[in-house]
């Protein structure tokens, strides 16, 4: 116990360096066993689109949305998601794929959807940056 507490004492920002990294993997082990929506791969989300008939939400910005998207998806801004709830309301049964740029926005909007009541509610995987690197189809239709 003497040399532990020693090295402790010796090597203060190594050991809060590791305390750090266990709190974080900790907290996102957690996490992802709390969270009430799956997490799919492009793959996996071309098949709901195409067996269950599948909505894709992309949470991007105008901009982001104009460079190019999923075809027939529809473009809610996170910003927007709260006050245009209605326009999703007739789809809380049917499955619902959440995407925005990199899979770093659209856990917030999975989240949102999931307390408003929605039941099948899945994030793409790294966003599209993950459909666009599997070679999947996008558009650059206006939004929807």
């Amino acid at each position: 116990m003497e040399r532990l507490l020693e090295f402790i004492g010796n090597h203060l920002y190594l050991v809060l360096a590791f305390a750090a990294v266990v709190v974080l993997l900790l907290r996102d082990l957690i996490e992802g066993l709390l969270r009430k929506y799956q997490v799919i791969t492009p793959m996996e989300a071309v098949m709901l689109i195409n067996q269950d008939d599948a909505v894709v939400v992309d949470v991007r910005q105008p901009n982001e949305w104009a460079k190019g998207h999923i075809v027939g998806a529809k473009l809610i801004a996170l910003e927007e998601l709260e006050k245009r709830l209605s326009e999703l309301e007739d789809l809380k049964s049917k499955p619902i794929i959440v995407t925005c740029q990199s899979g770093i926005r659209a856990p917030a909007a999975c989240k949102r959807l999931i307390q408003a009541g929605f039941e099948k509610v899945y994030l793409l995987k790294n966003g599209m940056t993950a459909w666009e690197e599997a070679n999947l189809p996008v558009t650059k239709s206006k939004s929807t």
